[in-house]
């Protein structure tokens, strides 16, 4: 029987690793993240891939670094595995390393590559307002998502979606794949094909700063950062010293100044004549709410302007 490692950290990963282990593959070690600290500092997290491994009682390393961990390389020499299959691990694989399996590292990537290479590419989709996206399989090299590609799976990118339900379509897509693509693999009937480098784009990290809304942009533009912030770190405001984070809206048809309330149930204007109709709204320290259930003790009436600052 081929060995097979696995490499993999958030619940994007955990569809792929429960589909090769049902379907008969032999998973014979797993790597995810260690454990992290809650918000709070006050208990340790276990990544879903080391609480799936563990409930399907496989085994797993979770070292905080493969760069210059002499330990590693030589543990994974000595299982002279077949393949590698890694899905968001969360960690640059050394050079060294790619070499100590005899199939190599295929690496699942969310995004028609050579688009949005990167840590977040589906975030980056969304909020660019592309029509579509997917799932491509390719060999891991030196560089950041740039190894050539044998598969590549799109869907429709529907504008009403956030990066959470994104991510979900992709994972289960991963997970239906995966299993052809392993197939043909081992077989040698795997065609990898190189990037065209010149049309690479890039899917730079999300930082908690570009949640912030503008409301020059247009509607369509802040509707896409709402989804594609979603659930963390979100698209927010600031009113009075509070900020507010939107969670669902959906495009209006009210005129008004930029960041004015138009109407009784937040309906905010933006740029292009146009305004965002909001939906699901979370004041900073308290609950998600409705947005009728919010505005009966909110302080933002309709006249009231929200600033960029």
């Amino acid at each position: 029987m081929p060995k097979i490692i696995f490499m993999g950290t958030p619940m994007f990963a955990v569809p792929t690793l429960k589909s090769l282990y049902e379907n008969g593959f032999p998973i014979n070690l797993v790597y995810t993240q260690p454990p992290q600290k809650s918000a709070r500092g006050q208990k340790m997290n276990k990544s879903p891939v080391q609480d799936i491994s563990e409930s399907l009682n496989i085994s797993f390393r979770s070292p905080p670094n493969l760069r210059n961990n002499t330990e590693e390389y030589k543990f994974l020499k000595k299982m002279d595995a077949d393949l590698a299959i890694v899905v968001a691990y969360g960690q640059i694989i050394p050079r060294e390393f790619l070499s100590l399996t005899k199939k190599g590292f295929i690496n699942i990537h969310a995004s028609i590559l050579p688009k949005w290479r990167g840590a977040a590419p589906i975030q980056r989709a969304i909020m660019n307002l592309d029509t579509e996206t997917g799932i491509s399989i390719m060999k891991i090299n030196e560089k950041l998502d740039s190894g050539p590609i044998s598969n590549i799976y799109k869907i429709k990118l529907d504008q009403s979606l956030n990066a959470k339900e994104v991510s979900e379509k992709l994972a289960l897509l991963a997970a239906s794949k995966i299993i052809d693509v392993v197939d043909e693999v081992f077989e040698g009937k795997s065609k990898f094909v190189d990037q065209d480098n010149s049309k690479a784009t890039y899917a730079n990290k999300i930082t908690k700063n570009e949640g912030q809304i503008d409301w020059k942009s247009d509607a369509l533009k802040i509707i896409g950062k709402i989804n594609g912030l979603y659930p963390s770190p979100g698209a927010f405001f600031n009113f009075n010293g509070q900020r507010y984070k939107i969670l669902k809206a959906e495009i209006g048809n009210g005129i008004g100044k930029n960041g004015e309330i138009i109407s009784d149930n937040l309906e905010i204007a933006c740029g292009a004549k146009k305004s965002i109709k909001v939906l699901e709204i979370q004041r900073e320290g308290k609950k998600v709410q409705k947005i009728g259930e919010f505005m009966l003790g909110s302080q933002i009436r309709k006249g009231s302007i929200i600033s960029n600052v």
